[in-house]
């Protein structure tokens, strides 16, 4: 695979107080912020071109690993059945595709929908409908969490840009789906359908909760609305240490007991993974916005904290995990990097001291919209965003841009220009 030897000089030279923001004057910040839509707009066309007449969506790029790598980034020697195969060499550096079914398909037609937001290009509007229409045999899909995901980023946001009569339907269709996942002794819904787990709750979930309060205003049934808020009190009682830090997955019995709590993307079962932190300051902000649950909003304060006290990187953009070891080629998460900024502009908007979390979310969409993380038109396989990492213990998608970091980048972008 490729290290990151691009931060290396940052990755030596830590900073003890965490990531700086640069000065910058209103031009300065407008001539990024105008670099940033136009390059988003440029890369999502092309990919829309490109792929115009195909049934799959852009998921990442195909990159590869060194066992010896993993294992220095784990500490631990790793099991080979635990890890994917290398692709053929010949995909290497090439665009990989993702089927409708995949749990990142919503998010590109999502891009669209938010670049078409943020710019007015009715291209883009065109385009975010082609790929929006494509999903729609998702809401027939019942055996993942994830359609919140997809539906939701796609056709949700198609409700509020371009509206028509058929996408409520759709969203409370696949609302019914999810929703039928939530077991009402445990006080969850369930995340997956493999692996040896009885009932694995995952903190990504909390993304998915948007679905079903959304659906409870498009039906005015509020069983959606009390799922999602039961999921959520049940997260916030199991999912985190007392330094508000989050487990990746807990596994519960029938009964609601706890049968475990590990990880499946973490560097190990008590490290900080850093897409499950920004997962969890993301979903409970997002809980304390639809409930004004003061529960929920203090611990989103806990969580943000928590955050800006262990990311020592010196612009914002986390390791891939918080207590993975620091050398040249540790990588980067982006997609946790921008998921935290979308996060912090509405978590500033809930309290007093709102400000060091906007500045946070600053600093991070300037380190992003940099050349160290933004691509240049025309390249990176056409995504907005490079160095982001999906799961580093199974060898997938290491250092490669991601659907997701793209969207919640453009959320982000989005919030900010509106606060």
């Amino acid at each position: 695979m490729r290290h990151n030897y691009l931060f290396a000089a940052m990755a030596l030279a830590l900073s003890l107080t965490g990531c700086r923001q640069q000065p910058a004057s209103s031009a300065s910040q407008e001539a990024w912020i105008d670099h940033a839509e136009e390059v988003a707009t440029y890369q999502l066309l092309s990919t829309a071109a490109d792929l115009e007449d195909s049934l799959m969506m852009p998921r990442t790029r195909w990159s590869g690993y060194e066992t010896a790598f993993l294992e220095k980034q784990l500490e631990h020697k790793i099991n080979e059945d635990s890890i994917h195969a290398n692709p053929p060499k010949e995909l290497l550096g090439q665009r990989r595709l993702c089927s409708v079914y995949d749990w990142t398909s919503g998010f590109f037609p999502g891009s669209l929908w938010l670049a078409y937001e943020l710019t007015g290009n009715d291209s883009l509007k065109a385009q975010a409908i082609r790929f929006t229409n494509k999903l729609n045999p998702v809401r027939k899909q019942t055996n993942t969490h994830d359609v919140g995901f997809m539906v939701n980023c796609s056709y949700g946001n198609a409700l509020r840009l371009a509206p028509n009569d058929t996408i409520k339907e759709v969203l409370i269709e696949t609302a019914d789906n999810l929703y039928a996942r939530f077991n009402p002794a445990i006080g969850c819904i369930r995340s997956w359908d493999f692996g040896a787990w009885n009932f694995p709750v995952i903190i990504d979930n909390m993304m998915n909760l948007e679905l079903l309060f959304k659906a409870s205003k498009l039906s005015g049934d509020r069983k959606y609305r009390d799922a999602a808020v039961r999921h959520a009190q049940t997260t916030l009682k199991n999912h985190f240490r007392p330094d508000y830090t989050c487990y990746h997955v807990v596994s519960y019995n029938n009964d609601g007991t706890v049968e475990r709590k590990q990880t499946h993307q973490g560097k190990n079962d008590e490290s900080a993974w850093a897409r499950g932190q920004a997962w969890a300051v993301y979903g409970y902000t997002l809980c304390y916005k639809e409930t004004q649950d003061t529960a929920f909003l203090q611990q989103a304060v806990h969580v943000a904290d928590m955050i800006m006290n262990r990311v020592k990187t010196t612009d914002c953009i986390p390791y891939w995990d918080f207590d993975a070891p620091v050398a040249s080629d540790t990588p980067r998460d982006a997609s946790a990097a921008a998921v935290i900024a979308s996060a912090f502009i509405d978590l500033a908007g809930f309290v007093p001291e709102g400000q060091k979390y906007s500045d946070y979310a600053l600093r991070i969409l300037q380190s992003l919209s940099g050349k160290d993380y933004l691509a240049e038109k025309g390249e990176n396989e056409g995504f907005i965003l490079m160095h982001s990492t999906g799961s580093l213990p199974h060898g997938s998608e290491i250092d490669v841009p991601l659907n997701y970091a793209d969207y919640y980048y453009l959320e982000a972008l989005i919030k900010y220009l509106k606060q």
